[in-house]
């Protein structure tokens, strides 16, 4: 990156906010926008205190902000703390002030199962759940500080077991259901979790994921004393000493439950991401200052109001769904949607089938899924109403443009705004995204930073980069929600995310800023490919390749070349009903060179029926670069979605050779 990346996307059309959005909206105008985020960059403690008040506090705190963004040359340099000396408690904010509302007896939570059964929860039911759970918890022999590890679907008691977890001051490190008894037990171990929370099972795309099964092998040799396990598929199972049933402690214990006050750099959770070690990172986030970001961006990016139906496709298992599932829109009071099964369960339509079903009115999904749902074919949603949606989001990777114009055109009917939200599990909530009422927007672009995010685009020593020069992604000043430290290992944390750019917390990410001061995210850092001297982002060659109408995905990445330097290998996922052949990759390569020029060119197309994604739906190119390579994936895999994709792309590779 000390180079400036050669960028060659061109800035689109921009999408101005449809007036009859833009005049009930929560910030209306670009102008009022710009305002609010000046108003913010001058007054920093201000702002977030008055952003802070919308929670339930149960004692005021004395100072907004203590510290600085660490040193990245002190090992030592702690993290900045919010709201120092205030009280609350994150379950409160959520629950019971809505439950003593005329909220009582809306929606809070809408279940639907794979199989087809569904639930929902009232803000009453919900409350009383969670108080029940606490209770249960507390019975257990869970006490305040103890970490509590939670494996299990997408169903209800997921999202009540965190919020009991909350309640009690116990932290929670949730791991998705999809993990392998290995992964579980790397975490378990990390977080020293003395209680594990899961189901005898899950749905999942037709098939039982043995969840108690895993948690059995998992548990061997940790300080796990107990195991509370939700029926949920009546899956044959293994009954241990250490187990007990949920409905047997939870289902009849007290619903009355008085929370206590937590400091609010009281830590709320812990949260894994992948590291390129073979050691998870255990992201640490702590209640006040994470809950306040949670709350304020789920109601400013997404305009939330009391009628909306909300369905973020996450799973808790992942940042975005502790954020935008449970914490963010149950403390704005709002309805949420939780499915528990795949996309294409029992068929192609199941999203829009739950879209009609249930009136959802602002939709959350990841690109990769958006461009899962274009391979699959447009008669898929054309089968259903989807008029009730009003706003459409996104989340992960970058988003190409044109899978953004198919998501605007196809499922929003060319009416929805989008927001483009860029944000990490370090974040803790969305940094830089559009506000749907106020800013005009451009496929590709997650436009500009929220008001209070300081974020540029600066090169090595730390001064910003000009219009279109690529650089790296930073913030400049602490935030609320931001990470305090890598769990059990401080040092790490700072080295890693403030030890490239002094001053600044790095994000990873290269950036361009184009001449409207919108981002335009470009990829990992190390997804930046250079080619004869010349530096290509990953994204710009895959947003070529999907431009093709026989294209459905598409991951690029470099490996060794004698002459280049680098060389690009493309991995391609064709589109429904089109012959996978040399033909087919000559077509291709010309239509980069068409799109980007020949430099970018790829070497090397390479054909597959899916590529190695986490299970939040990102691609790990990392993994890819070593294939390419011809070695041997190392690192962490545990967060593949499906383990076989990278045998199967190694396979292919040996047989060409």
């Amino acid at each position: 990156m000390s180079q400036s990346i050669e960028s060659v996307l061109t800035e689109t059309r921009s999408f101005p906010p449809p007036p009859d959005f833009a005049k009930d909206a929560r910030v209306g105008s670009f102008i009022d926008y710009e305002s609010l985020y000046d108003r913010a960059a001058r007054e920093p403690e201000t702002f977030w205190a008055e952003i802070a008040s919308e929670l339930a506090w149960a004692t005021p705190w004395k100072k907004v902000l203590e510290g600085k963004l660490p040193d990245g040359s002190n090992p030592e340099a702690p993290a900045p703390k919010w709201f120092v000396g205030g009280k609350l408690n994150a379950s409160v904010s959520c629950l019971d002030r809505h439950a003593a509302s005329w909220r009582k007896n809306k929606a809070a939570i809408i279940f639907e199962g794979e199989p087809g059964d569904t639930r929902v929860l009232t803000y009453g039911q919900l409350h009383r759940e969670v108080c029940k759970a606490a209770n249960a918890l507390t019975e257990l022999g869970v006490r305040e500080g103890d970490f509590v590890a939670i494996y299990m679907p997408m169903i209800p008691e997921a999202a009540v077991a965190m919020l009991a977890c909350a309640r009690i001051g116990a932290p929670h490190t949730v791991v998705f259901g999809g993990f392998s008894a290995e992964a579980l037990r790397d975490r378990i171990l990390d977080a020293k979790a003395k209680i594990v929370i899961t189901a005898d099972g899950g749905w999942r795309r037709g098939q039982i994921v043995p969840l108690k099964e895993n948690v059995d092998k998992a548990v061997i040799g940790t300080a796990v004393s107990t195991v509370l396990v939700v029926k949920r598929c009546d899956t044959p199972y293994t009954w241990h000493d250490r187990d007990v049933w949920w409905h047997e402690v939870v289902t009849p214990a007290s619903p009355k439950h008085v929370a206590k006050p937590h400091d609010s750099e009281h830590t709320l959770f812990t949260l894994y991401t992948s590291g390129t070690t073979g050691k998870p990172k255990g992201i640490l986030h702590t209640t006040g200052g994470y809950l306040t970001v949670a709350a304020y961006t789920s109601k400013l990016v997404f305009d939330l109001r009391d009628d909306d139906v909300f369905w973020c496709t996450a799973d808790i298992g992942w940042v975005t769904g502790h954020s935008y599932v449970v914490y963010g829109p149950l403390a704005n009071g709002a309805t949420v949607v939780m499915y528990e099964g795949a996309p294409n369960q029992p068929g192609p339509d199941r999203f829009w089938q739950i879209i009609e079903k249930w009136g959802v009115t602002v939709f959350y999904t990841a690109p990769t899924a958006i461009r899962a749902f274009m391979r699959w074919g447009d008669e898929w949603p054309a089968k259903h109403d989807l008029s009730s949606l009003r706003l459409l989001g996104s989340v992960g990777e970058p988003i190409n443009p044109e899978a953004w114009m198919w998501y605007r055109l196809q499922i929003g009917g060319d009416r929805c705004p989008i927001v483009d939200t860029w944000w990490q599990t370090e974040t803790g909530g969305i940094m830089i995204s559009p506000l749907p009422g106020a800013t005009p927007t451009k496929p590709g672009s997650a436009t500009r930073p929220l008001p209070g995010i300081a974020a540029d685009i600066v090169k090595k020593d730390g001064t910003s980069c000009g219009p279109n020069d690529g650089g790296f992604l930073v913030v400049r000043k602490p935030w609320p929600s931001m990470l305090r430290t890598i769990a059990g290992d401080h040092e790490r944390f700072v080295k890693t995310y403030f030890g490239e750019v002094a001053n600044c917390y790095f994000a990873g990410d290269g950036a361009r800023k184009d001449a409207d001061g919108y981002f335009w995210i470009m990829g990992r850092v190390d997804d930046v490919i250079n080619v004869a001297g010349h530096r290509l982002s990953t994204m710009e060659v895959e947003s070529a390749l999907v431009s093709h109408p026989k294209v459905a995905e598409a991951a690029v990445v470099g490996r060794p070349d004698e002459l280049k330097g680098q060389a690009i290998v493309a991995f391609v996922t064709p589109r429904m009903g089109f012959v996978a052949d040399d033909a087919l990759a000559r077509e291709l390569r010309e239509h980069v060179v068409k799109e980007i020029g020949a430099l970018a060119r790829p070497e090397e197309v390479r054909f597959a029926e899916a590529l190695p994604k986490t299970r939040s739906g990102k691609i790990m190119r990392r993994l890819l670069r070593e294939v390419a390579s011809g070695s041997a994936a190392r690192g962490d895999t545990t967060t593949l979605e499906d383990q076989g994709v990278l045998e199967r792309l190694a396979q292919s590779f040996a047989q060409d050779e």
